[in-house]
């Protein structure tokens, strides 16, 4: 049966000494596959400084702990991958700093030309988006949901769809081959709070992949 996992950005900006705590009532509320932290506009010693906090948490529950933009931190500091956009860098000089073993992630946006040649130079996932406007990341770029379904029909590299993805519009991206759903404000800044965010994603999902035909 077809499979389709949450896979949690962190919000753009956070005191990991403050997040800490929403993070981990995030991660015990259901099965999620990864977090990925995306601090696009901190330091070096800021990334640091996540990394001590919040790996721990997410690691210690067997999740994988991405990190976004730097693989040479994500090796340094033992991450279990880093996730690059076409602009951040080369995906074979990634692929060369974190080795074999760590994962590499590749945001390929709508264009089906970069979602190959990431898949041809090592990538171990792809991501389309976004698929809707989102208030977390400005882009004019509409990835279409017939993408999803060309990709996972011709290829078995796993693609996360990532970009205004909620509960309540998540579900024809399950249904077109979504291997991970990807989100940032559904979750942590759900009105009723990220157990609740957590909860209707995964119920969604669930719903869309038993309604999904074969």
């Amino acid at each position: 049966m077809k499979t389709c996992e949450l896979y949690l950005l962190t919000p753009p900006s956070v005191d990991p000494f403050l997040f800490k705590e929403k993070l981990s009532r995030a991660l015990d509320t259901g099965p999620i596959a990864a977090v990925q932290l995306r601090l696009k506009q901190a330091t070096d010693d800021d990334i640091a400084r996540a990394i001590e906090v919040l790996q721990p948490i997410v690691q210690s529950r067997n999740i994988a702990f991405i990190l976004n933009d730097r693989p040479d931190l994500a090796k340094k500091y033992g991450c279990d991958g880093a996730h690059i956009g076409m602009d951040d860098m080369d995906i074979n000089t990634a692929r060369a700093i974190l080795g074999n073993d760590l994962q590499l992630g590749v945001s390929c946006y709508d264009s089906k030309d970069l979602a190959m040649k990431a898949g041809e130079q090592g990538a171990d996932y792809i991501a389309f988006g976004a698929f809707f406007p989102s208030v977390s990341k400005h882009t004019e770029v509409r990835a279409p949901v017939e993408l999803l379904k060309w990709w996972t029909e011709l290829m078995e590299l796993p693609v996360v769809a990532i970009g205004g993805i909620n509960a309540q519009n998540c579900i024809p991206l399950v249904k077109a081959g979504a291997d991970f759903i990807s989100v940032i404000n559904a979750v942590w800044n759900h009105p009723d709070g990220v157990e609740v965010g957590v909860k209707s994603l995964l119920k969604s999902i669930q719903h869309a992949l038993e309604h999904t035909e074969v």
